[in-house]
């Protein structure tokens, strides 16, 4: 940190000239950035801003109104103070005017009693400010080489607020967008008194800026993201303004941040991509042997051998509009996959299929049923992903081989569980029973002319009068063949309703009091509506 006028006046080479602040004595903290010896009046369109101007003051105009106008010029550049050694142009005192003049321009103004080199006064302060730059230098250094490391490192963010806590002395908390805090270290103090109404203080300090210090608080406010999206806040609680070494830290910090986040979610995606390849090369018979998707599966920490293995199809039940959406979602699926298995101890290759399907494949730990795992699976993964999905499981198998066979029973099964899902934790083909079963034959021509056959006269029917006979039909099985039940399940009385009966059986020519007749006419039904949802 640079040297302040009060410093520079305190040091030895100063202090035998028997310095005397005579206007500006509350400015004596500005910062030094040089010191400049100029005898000239018109120095100041020389200047930067941030010297300390030293002068006999001989070559000075004479005037008054000129010495204002120097004094003017000298602080409207920023010029840190101006020490004028007297016994040459101004013997005893400055005149009046300067001092004025300085004083209503918050210039700090000093005067010499005593003859003093002026080269031994530059010399002791620019070697005080090299001294400064070159310990800021090696901090800076030290700081690279630590955040450097923990970016590598993958740190947590405990760890990083830790060094961040260690060089700054200071408390340091990063906190979401919610303004609710990620991980904290009070350097020491109280922790309870650093979160103390955390989120109420936090809201009331906004600073425009990505790196700023808010005043009022006392903190050091430097926003953490990457890509352009921001994601959290890093802060230092500060009792004083922060030093430029407090602020190459806190957004250093905030850098290895937003790196680490972005690292992590980088290899999750990259662990997604391995475990999706392997899956696909299990499925597509890309493996010429099941050892070598075993030694893969290993490879990447999921062993297969000599484990019984269960398949699963994860599917999301409603679509995000856009294909892109969709792409981000199922991503955000496979990882909300991954993250169950990993919270439920059960290693496993989770990796999207195609753009619709994440597929897991489970080895089952020695004494753990299928059921279990899934279970266990399906609870954890709702936790994790708030968007509708379904599970489907395909049959536990014994080896590697018999994969392919268990994850396209899952396919099937959770292409019916998709379309009509009824709140289970998982979905297998027991659970669908003659609805899984006309499902998996939907492409079967003979079940289509079965159903074309029971069905045919009565959609030509409805369509024809724009009738709804089959929809009363299908209240009818749906009721049990309780007349009325399904009456009242249709909203109608009981003679209309048995009015529209009679009528179905003039359609149909059947009888609906014959047990085979209904059930033929509802296994009918069921196969359409298959053939329908197929086709929307």
């Amino acid at each position: 940190m640079l040297p302040t006028v009060a410093d520079v006046l305190a040091l030895d080479t100063v202090r035998r000239g028997s310095p005397r602040v005579v206007a500006g004595s509350d400015r004596l903290d500005t910062r030094v950035r040089w010191v400049h010896v100029g005898e000239v009046h018109d120095i100041a369109h020389l200047l930067r801003g941030g010297e300390l101007i030293l002068t006999t003051g001989v070559a000075l105009p004479h005037e008054p109104d000129k010495l204002v106008e120097y004094v003017c010029e000298l602080a409207a550049v920023g010029a840190s103070g101006l020490i004028v050694e007297l016994g040459r142009r101004f013997v005893r005192e400055l005149p009046r005017a300067v001092v004025k003049a300085a004083e209503e321009h918050g210039l700090p103004l000093i005067t010499l009693a005593r003859e003093t080199p002026f080269v031994q006064i530059t010399e002791s302060v620019h070697a005080r400010i090299i001294d400064i730059q070159l310990q800021e230098l090696r901090a800076s250094e030290q700081l690279h080489e630590v955040f450097t490391e923990l970016s590598v490192e993958g740190a947590s963010p405990a760890e990083v607020l830790n060094q961040v806590a260690r060089f700054s002395g200071r408390p340091a908390l990063l906190e979401n967008l919610a303004h609710q805090v990620l991980a904290c270290d009070p350097a020491g103090g109280d922790i309870g008194a650093v979160l103390a109404n955390w989120e109420t203080r936090s809201r009331t300090v906004m600073p425009s800026e990505r790196t700023a210090y808010d005043a009022a608080a006392g903190w050091l406010v430097t926003m953490v993201g990457a890509r352009g999206q921001d994601w959290g806040r890093l802060i230092l609680l500060c009792d004083c303004p922060p030093s430029p070494r407090d602020i190459v830290l806190a957004e250093r910090a905030a850098t290895t941040l937003a790196l680490s986040r972005l690292l992590e979610r980088h290899q999750e995606s990259l662990e997604r991509q391995a475990h999706g390849t392997i899956l696909t090369g299990i499925l597509t018979h890309a493996y010429a042997d099941p050892d070598e998707a075993a030694a893969r599966a290993r490879a990447v920490g999921v062993p297969l051998t000599g484990r019984r293995l269960v398949s699963a199809v994860i599917r999301m039940t409603a679509p995000a509009g856009t294909a892109l959406g969709e792409q981000a979602r199922l991503g955000e699926l496979a990882e909300a996959g991954a993250a169950a298995c990993r919270e439920a101890k059960l290693p496993a290759l989770v990796g999207a299929l195609d753009q619709g399907r994440v597929g897991v494949l489970l080895p089952l730990p020695p004494r753990m049923t299928a059921e279990a795992a899934l279970g266990t699976l399906a609870e954890r993964l709702r936790a994790n992903f708030a968007m509708p999905f379904v599970l489907a499981a395909g049959s536990v198998v014994e080896s590697v081989k018999d994969v392919r066979r268990s994850f396209l029973e899952a396919e099937q099964v959770s292409e019916v569980a998709v379309r009509q899902p009824d709140g289970r934790a998982f979905y297998r083909l027991p659970d669908l029973r003659l609805r899984g079963l006309l499902h998996l034959l939907r492409d079967d021509a003979r079940l289509q002319t079965f159903a074309e056959r029971e069905l045919g006269p009565l959609l030509a029917y409805d369509a024809q009068r724009h009738g709804d006979l089959t929809r009363i039909l299908r209240i009818y099985l749906d009721s049990g063949r309780n007349k009325a039940v399904a009456a009242q399940k249709a909203h109608l009385s009981r003679p209309a309703f048995y009015d529209r009966l009679r009528r179905l059986e003039r359609v149909l020519d059947t009888d609906l009091d014959d047990v085979e007749s209904c059930l033929s006419l509802h296994v009918a039904l069921l196969a359409l509506e298959t053939f329908r949802r197929e086709n929307t």
